[in-house]
């Protein structure tokens, strides 16, 4: 598998636990990783030819953690093309909001709109239904990586 650039945003450290948790399952499966601090982003494009992995907590009214903010602002605002980068996205929010995981929906969206494509499903950890976010992540992480390779093969 690809290499995979795994980019977190965090309020409380929920998202930066799981970032860090799907970081040791892929390379315990053998694939290289980096993960990327918030504050490490300021220009970074993602590269087409690695695969990009998102977590992110949702904040306020549906808004992205501060801390991983700026990239959204620039990634939108420069808007580079970035159509053979494939994706991932997983969203942490509660479910008792209207703006449910809006913050992982908004990359999601913004990274379509850039001309990348998502690999298997947006996934969303609801809060109130789980007190372990990264379990259902590394569940999610085994389809991915799945997808992932199906898709090459294609």
């Amino acid at each position: 598998m690809r290499k995979v650039n795994l980019v977190f945003g965090t309020v409380y450290g929920n998202a930066q636990f799981v970032a860090e948790t799907l970081q040791e399952q892929l390379n315990a499966a053998g694939v290289e990783v980096t993960l990327m601090a918030p504050e490490t982003l300021n220009g970074f494009v993602p590269p087409q030819e690695e695969l990009l992995l998102v977590v992110t907590s949702t904040t306020g009214q549906g808004d992205l953690p501060d801390d991983i903010s700026p990239w959204f602002e620039t990634l939108r605002g420069e808007a580079p093309y970035l159509p053979k980068l494939q994706y991932g996205v997983v969203a942490l929010g509660d479910s008792s909001y209207e703006t449910f995981c809006n913050a992982g929906i908004r990359f999601d969206e913004l990274l379509a709109e850039l001309g990348a494509t998502r690999i298997g499903d947006l996934l969303k950890i609801d809060a109130c239904e789980t007190m372990e976010p990264e379990v259902e992540a590394k569940a999610w992480l085994k389809q991915w990586t799945q997808q992932v390779s199906d898709s090459k093969a294609e």
